[in-house]
């Protein structure tokens, strides 16, 4: 969204859809098997008795962008989340399985406010930066059942990655730059998450850092491909929510963050003048996890916008 502009009066709506899927673990770069899992211990002590194997994370995102001046444009996003995580139970010792159990939460994420600015334009050349706030919509108490290793099926709250929002108002800083000759697009960009302060549960999300670069060709007018590769870095949890204290691995705020690297490919269509539609899929390359944690298996992403 970062590496255009619109003109004064001019709008751009935009529907996104994204999934995204996750299954197994790892601590650090290494693949951890259910037994090496229950040896962790748990973050209120004692070990894991519950592990997660599967993870499913969708995303329906609506924008809108309205050109201010020659070098501002203004952009609002909001976003629902449908999320539903699969886990297996453990008994109090040993590696006997009591069952399995799915929980799942869904509703509005948080909503982003951001300005576009050019910074730099000169030919080809093109440098635009963005200042975004995020708003602390979505819900960080989201609670569902679950299957204990004693055999029982309480209703608590969910982990910190099965929640909405962050619950705190959020910097998003973005630095874009693109290049442009004959049919051939490149251009690289810096994207964070900067949380202010700590939500009401007592804890706060950990910031994240990414640069990505991609190079696009357009075979014509109307159809385009890219291809993109980006690196990101996440740090953990600081704090922590007292309602999450479950023997589950998405319970304990040190097992999330690291490092990750994706490869993207994208085809982008335009019809009806200034409708386009654009399908995603992106897959891990390296993953160094503050584990254990849920590995990345893919992401796929089809967008429709309309500029008038």
């Amino acid at each position: 969204m970062g590496d255009h502009l619109h003109k004064p009066g001019e709008y751009m709506l935009s529907y996104n859809f994204m999934r995204m899927e996750m299954g197994g673990s790892q601590d650090g770069t290494d693949d951890l098997t259910f037994a090496e899992i229950l040896t962790h211990p748990n973050v209120t002590g004692g070990s894991l008795r519950v592990v997660p194997t599967n993870m499913t994370m969708d995303m329906h995102m609506v924008g809108g962008m309205m050109g201010i001046t020659d070098w501002l444009t203004g952009m609002v996003m909001v976003n629902y989340h449908d999320n539903s995580m699969d886990h297996v139970t453990f008994n109090m010792a040993g590696t006997g399985q009591i069952g399995e159990f799915k929980t799942e939460s869904d509703g509005f994420g948080d909503t982003e406010i951001a300005g576009i600015m050019s910074l730099y334009k000169n030919g080809a050349h093109g440098i635009n930066g963005t200042v975004g706030v995020s708003l602390p919509t979505g819900s960080i108490e989201e609670e569902d059942d679950v299957l204990t290793p004693m055999g029982t099926r309480p209703t608590l709250r969910l982990p910190y990655m099965m929640q909405l929002g962050s619950g705190t108002y959020d910097l998003k800083p973005r630095l874009t730059y693109t290049y442009l000759t004959d049919d051939w697009t490149f251009g690289g960009e810096y994207s964070g998450r900067i949380h202010l302060g700590r939500n009401d549960e007592g804890y706060t999300r950990g910031d994240w850092h990414a640069v990505s670069a991609w190079a696009g060709y357009q075979f014509n007018s109307k159809i385009g491909v890219s291809t993109s590769l980006s690196a990101k870095t996440e740090a953990k949890i600081d704090g922590q929510d007292d309602q999450i204290a479950a023997p589950v691995q998405t319970a304990d705020p040190d097992n999330y963050g690291g490092e990750k690297i994706h490869w993207g490919l994208s085809g982008a269509w335009k019809f009806h003048n200034q409708q386009t539609v654009k399908a995603s899929v992106s897959v891990p390359l390296y993953q160094d996890l503050n584990g254990p944690q849920m590995e990345d298996d893919y992401s796929f992403s089809l967008r429709w916008q309309n500029s008038f």
